[in-house]
């Protein structure tokens, strides 16, 4: 009968965690238009309502850095940035016949003219004719705290 170690248990499981944190990754840069590599996926956006009941919002991820965080733009009078004045809580997820990649944080309503320049694409010139310096255009910048994953048949979960 063969015994397993189990500090290569953990390891294997480890390596596991590993791979579908960085296929994760993978996956929403590729659905992102800043990586260079959008291939016209969206993701969803949840958030609280005055009411408290969870609403949907399907937006473009504009940027980001793996799965510790997501920016999105969008109008600064819409119902999504008055909902996350409220309540900064959220999720953000991108899913596929191939994979599910779920993530819970908080949103943060970005308004710096920096950061405005830096998301801007030219796919929001419809919406903001002025360009990025439009007063109504801001960036949503969703933090990870944690996560759920189907990547390649594997599920994981976790924190940040």
């Amino acid at each position: 009968m063969h015994s397993h170690n189990p500090k290569d248990i953990n390891e294997r499981e480890h390596n596991v965690m590993s791979n579908s944190i960085i296929r994760a990754g993978e996956i929403i840069a590729a659905n992102t238009v800043k990586n260079g590599a959008f291939n016209g996926e969206i993701c969803n956006l949840s958030i609280i309502d005055e009411n408290g009941y969870p609403t949907t919002s399907v937006l473009t991820p504009a940027a980001s850095e793996g799965i510790r965080w997501v920016a999105v733009c969008t109008m600064l009078d819409s119902d999504a940035v008055r909902r996350l004045k409220n309540n900064n809580r959220a999720s953000v997820s991108f899913t596929s016949g191939e994979y599910c990649v779920n993530l819970v944080g908080e949103m943060e309503i970005i308004t710096d003219a920096k950061m405005k320049q830096e998301m801007w694409y030219d796919g929001l010139s419809h919406h903001f004719p002025a360009g990025a310096s439009d007063p109504n255009y801001c960036v949503l910048k969703f933090t990870t705290k944690r996560y759920k994953l189907l990547v390649d048949w594997e599920e994981n979960a976790g924190t940040i």
